[in-house]
């Protein structure tokens, strides 16, 4: 049974992979989907061609991933797609975030990524696909977004070597970084502070973002960046000293606050 596996998947860019692998791969089975709000993966079911099954767990619980590790073993499905696609943020400057949540972000967002690609690298076949949601932040440390960009230059990094080792194996792993999108998870993201005007003025379409994010899979890119505004972004982190870049930000920020 060929499936795809996908985290985060009750909300945000994890939901709409879900979405877009159900409507575009027609040789998947099924698509195994996990999110901790189970009631919002069951609106999925019937939704899309293949089949869906649910998971409801927390995948930061390393006991709930053995669980999980255990069914996958049991049933030995072949994983043709992972998406890790769970993940949150929080704004506001070091100091005022609880620590709490600071080291919720690095488990989830690091740590749990990390666990779950482990737990299905053994069941991926030749030609078979890992997407894991980075994001624009990783080009750049981010000034109260420091924790969160941090966390994804971690998953930029360990998604290019890791795809570096898999390549003998015809495994192939495109680390996707959009910048702003609009999904709930700025809902999450502003219980602490508001997002930088700028930002919302370059707000992405969910939908067109996993779209290119599944080509560029398909076509063996490393990395997946969504619009000119990112990929102009991206050129500049390369060419422009960062603690100039850094000093703009703030800049901007304070002038259209």
């Amino acid at each position: 049974m060929k499936i795809a596996i996908v985290t985060g998947a009750s909300s945000g860019m994890g939901r709409q992979m879900a979405v877009e692998i159900g409507d575009e791969f027609g040789g998947i089975d099924e698509i195994w989907v996990i999110a901790r709000r189970g009631e919002r993966l069951k609106e999925l079911e019937g939704q899309m061609p293949a089949g869906i099954r649910c998971f409801a767990m927390d995948i930061t619980c390393q006991k709930e991933r053995e669980e999980f590790g255990q069914v996958l073993s049991k049933e030995r499905p072949n994983v043709k797609i992972l998406v890790n696609g769970a993940g949150f943020g929080k704004i506001g400057a070091v100091e005022q975030i609880p620590a709490g949540c600071e080291a919720d972000m690095i488990r989830l967002n690091c740590e749990a990524l990390c666990a779950m690609t482990r737990l299905a690298l053994p069941f991926m076949s030749p030609n078979s696909r890992i997407i894991q949601f980075a994001s624009a932040a990783s080009f750049l440390p981010q000034p109260r977004f420091a924790v969160y960009a941090a966390t994804k230059a971690f998953v930029l990094s360990y998604s290019r070597a890791l795809g570096a080792e898999l390549k003998g194996r015809q495994i192939y792993v495109t680390a996707v970084c959009p910048g702003p999108v609009k999904t709930e998870f700025f809902d999450i993201a502003e219980t602490t502070g508001k997002i930088s005007v700028y930002k919302k003025l370059v707000m992405a379409d969910a939908k067109k973002v996993a779209r290119k994010a599944l080509r560029d899979s398909a076509m063996g890119k490393s990395v997946s960046v969504y619009g000119l505004t990112m990929k102009g972004f991206l050129a500049l982190c390369k060419i422009i000293p960062h603690q100039w870049l850094l000093a703009a930000m703030t800049a901007m920020d304070r002038e259209l606050s």
